[in-house]
């Protein structure tokens, strides 16, 4: 089962079980929100605290680290990037280049 199946189902389980305790235990409306806001926070918390700690570090480690195909995506990611620098330095160029043909213009 999925880890967001999970957090759905304690949350729910946390705000119900909040809700039932903050209607037996308190006739103030502020404080039947409250504490089933509270419940159902830390029921959210908990299961968050649980998925980290077993399931999700479980998963991390079943996937092998390919590192020569991430160094290849990195080099390629670099050239483009390089590529991209000159683009601009050549439109950089070729505005600076126009501004000085206008102001020649206007001066002449």
């Amino acid at each position: 089962m999925r880890s967001e199946n999970y957090v759905a189902f304690f949350t729910v389980c946390g705000f119900f079980v909040g809700l039932i305790f903050s209607i037996v235990k308190f006739d103030d409306i502020s404080d039947i929100f409250f504490y089933t806001f509270a419940i159902a926070l830390f029921f959210h918390t908990f299961i968050h605290i649980v998925l980290v700690l077993f399931i999700e570090a479980n998963d991390i480690f079943e996937v092998p680290f390919d590192k020569k195909v991430h160094e290849e995506i990195a080099n390629e990611q670099i050239v483009l990037l390089k590529q991209k620098e000159d683009h601009i330095t050549a439109l950089l160029k070729s505005i600076n280049s126009t501004k000085e043909y206008e102001k020649e213009g206007a001066q002449g």
